[in-house]
C-alpha cells in the first residue's frame, strides 16, 4: 500500500486535503505499528532515508547503521525509536547519526512518541526526524531551533491522538494544530490565490490578524516590482503544473516593512485529481539572508581594496626598481649609495604599512572600528613621499593650505588623495601646478550634495591646470571603468574608487574642468564619524 493511500485513523496519516500539507512541511514524518512496521511516510522523510520503504512491510530501522552524535555505532534496539516501541514511552533529546544505503550520514534529533488504541493498548508510534546536519556543520542557526521543531512534533503527535473520533472532528482539529504553529506561516488558497485560512505563524510572521486577511488575494505579500512581473500567478501556474512550487525573496509585511520569505506552494486535489486550492508554507528568513548579505558585501570590499592595495602598492615598488638601479650605478660612491638606501629603505617600509593596513581590514568585521582621528596633512606627506620621483619628472608645482584632523579610514584617505594626485599629474600640461585647499562647509553646500545636516563637513579642493576635459561628461567621470581620455593608459578604476572612498564616510564628490583650463575636484567630508 503507497503512502498516499493512508489516512488519520488508528495511528496512520489524515484526508487528503490534510495529507497534503502533512506531506508539504520540510520535517520528516513517519508512522509505524507495534511491530516497527512502516505504515505512512511523507517525502521529507523519504529524501531524508535515501529510500522508499514499503508500507506494512519495511521496518522503521531499514537498513540504517544508527550512531551516537560522537559517531559511535549503537545496536538497533538501543536507538530512541526502538526504546518508545518497547517500553511506550516518549524519547527527547537524543541526537543521533544515521547512516543511509548510499553511505551519507545524516545528523537527527527524533522525537518518537508512542500511539495507544481506545484502549489504552500501545498500537504504534510516530517519530519525526529533524535533520540539523547543516547546523552541526555550518552553525547558521541558534540552539534554540530544536526547541522550535520539538513544538512542532508535540502538536503533530496531538492530532494523530485524535485518529479514533469523526472525520469532521479530526479535521477540526487538525485545523486548530496549524493554527498553533507559530514559526511557520501555514494557510489555504483557493483555486485563484485567494487566502482561506490562517494560523498564528502567519500572524507572527506578516502581521496580519485573521479577520483583516482571510478573503484577500496572497498578491498583498508581494512587493510592486513582484506584482507587476506576475510572481505570485507564476508560482500558482508552477504548483498547478508541476505539484509544487517553491521561491525565496522579500515579502511584504502590514506595517509595510519587509523579511526574507522561503515559500513552498503546494497544488491540493480532490478524489479525481481536480486542482481544488493550494497550500502555502512560508518560513521568514530574514536573518539568515542579511548574513548573506553581510557576507557579500565583504567580499565585494575586500575586491574593491584588492584595487586598492595594488594601486598603492605600485610607487613605492617602482620607486625600489629605480633607486635598485641607481644604487648600482653608484656602488663606489659611499655617501651617495647610503642616501639610496635610505630611500629603498623608506619604500619598503611603506609597502609592509600598506599590507599590514591590508590584513587589518581584511579581518574587521565591522567597518566602524577603522576609523580614526586623521590628520589630513600627514596623508599628503605620505602620497608625496610615494610620488616623489613622478613629481621631480614632471616638475609639479605644489600649493597647500592647512588641512584639518577628521575622523577616518587612514587606507582609503591615502587612496582617495593618491588618485586625485596621479590623476592631475597624470593629464597635466607644461608647468603643472596643483593647488589643495580646506574650507568649512556651508549651509547651502550640505544640503544641495544630500549630506547628513546634523553634521559638521570640511569642503577639500583639488585644483590643477591640466589638459581638463569637456563639464557635459562630469556625470560620467567617476563610473567604474570610464575613461575620458581614451588614449591614455589605466582601467578607468581609480576615480571611480575615489567615490567609493568619499560614500564610505558619509561624503560627497563633485568635479568642474574645461578643457585646456584645468580641473577642480570638490569633496565634502565629515569632520566626525557617524555610526548611525
Amino acid at each position: 500500500m503507497d503512502s498516499s493511500d493512508q489516512t488519520f485513523t488508528n495511528g496512520h496519516v489524515g484526508s487528503p486535503d490534510s495529507k497534503q500539507i502533512i506531506d508539504g512541511l520540510p520535517a520528516a514524518i513517519y508512522t509505524c505499528d507495534k511491530e516497527g512496521r512502516i505504515t505512512y511516510f511523507n517525502k521529507a522523510a523519504e529524501d531524508l532515508w535515501g529510500c522508499r520503504p514499503v508500507i506494512g512491510k519495511d521496518s522503521w530501522c531499514g537498513s540504517w547503521k544508527i550512531y551516537t552524535a560522537f559517531g559511535t555505532q549503537i545496536a538497533l534496539e538501543s536507538s530512541p525509536m526502538a526504546i518508545t516501541l518497547k517500553e511506550g514511552r516518549s524519547v527527547e533529546g537524543v541526537e543521533i547519526i544515521i547512516e543511509r544505503p548510499d553511505g551519507i550520514r545524516r545528523n537527527v534529533m527524533p522525537h518518537p512518541k508512542p500511539l495507544f488504541d481506545p484502549d489504552g493498548n500501545l498500537a504504534g508510534a510516530i517519530n519525526m526526524l529533524v535533520d540539523i546536519t547543516a547546523l552541526r556543520l555550518l552553525d547558521l542557526q541558534s540552539l534554540n531551533s530544536e526547541e522550535k521543531y520539538r513544538s512542532l512534533s508535540e502538536l503533530l503527535e496531538k492530532k494523530v491522538e485524535e485518529r479514533t473520533f469523526t472525520l469532521k472532528k479530526s479535521e477540526e482539529r487538525y485545523h486548530k494544530m496549524i493554527e498553533e504553529v507559530q514559526d511557520y506561516a501555514i494557510l489555504l488558497l483557493d483555486k485563484d490565490g485567494n487566502i482561506l485560512n490562517w494560523n498564528k505563524g502567519a500572524e507572527k510572521i506578516k502581521g496580519y490578524t485573521e479577520a483583516e486577511i482571510v478573503g484577500k488575494n496572497f498578491r498583498i505579500f508581494y512587493l510592486d516590482k513582484d506584482r507587476k512581473d506576475m510572481l505570485p500567478e507564476s508560482l500558482i501556474a508552477e504548483a498547478s503544473e508541476k505539484g509544487k512550487a517553491m521561491h525565496e525573496g522579500w515579502r511584504l509585511k502590514k506595517d509595510g516593512s519587509t523579511f526574507w520569505g522561503q515559500i513552498v506552494i503546494t497544488a491540493l486535489h480532490d478524489d479525481e485529481n481536480n486542482i481544488i486550492g493550494f497550500s502555502k508554507v512560508t518560513r521568514d528568513l530574514t536573518e539568515r539572508k542579511l548574513s548573506e548579505d553581510q557576507i557579500n558585501f565583504r567580499n565585494r570590499q575586500l575586491e574593491e581594496y584588492a584595487h586598492i592595495a595594488s594601486h598603492d602598492l605600485q610607487e613605492p615598488l617602482r620607486k625600489i626598481q629605480i633607486f635598485s638601479g641607481i644604487l648600482r650605478e653608484n656602488l663606489e660612491d659611499r655617501e651617495k649609495a647610503e642616501k639610496i638606501l635610505d630611500k629603498i629603505e623608506s619604500s619598503a617600509k611603506r609597502m609592509v604599512i600598506l599590507i599590514k593596513d591590508v590584513l587589518k581590514y581584511a579581518q574587521l568585521s565591522n567597518t566602524d572600528d577603522l576609523f580614526v582621528s586623521v590628520d589630513l596633512n600627514e596623508i599628503l606627506e605620505k602620497v608625496l613621499e610615494d610620488y616623489e620621483l613622478m613629481v621631480a619628472e614632471k616638475g609639479v608645482e605644489f600649493i597647500c593650505s592647512g588641512l584639518p584632523v577628521i575622523e577616518g579610514i587612514p587606507i582609503q584617505l591615502q587612496q582617495l588623495f593618491s588618485n586625485l594626485l596621479g590623476n592631475s599629474m597624470k593629464f597635466s600640461g607644461k608647468n603643472p601646478v596643483i593647488e589643495i585647499s580646506a574650507e568649512k562647509a556651508g549651509a547651502e553646500e550640505i544640503k544641495k550634495n544630500n549630506l547628513l545636516e546634523d553634521l559638521s563637513y570640511i569642503k577639500i579642493l583639488f585644483k590643477d591646470n591640466g589638459v581638463g576635459f569637456d563639464s557635459t561628461y562630469a556625470d560620467h567621470i567617476f563610473k567604474l571603468f570610464q575613461r575620458l581620455h581614451s588614449n591614455t593608459a589605466g582601467t578607468g578604476i581609480g576615480l571611480a574608487l575615489c567615490k567609493k572612498v568619499v560614500e564610505n564616510h558619509r561624503g560627497s564628490i563633485e568635479v568642474s574642468s574645461e578643457i585646456n583650463k584645468g580641473t577642480i575636484f570638490s569633496i565634502f567630508l565629515p569632520l566626525q564619524h557617524s555610526a548611525d
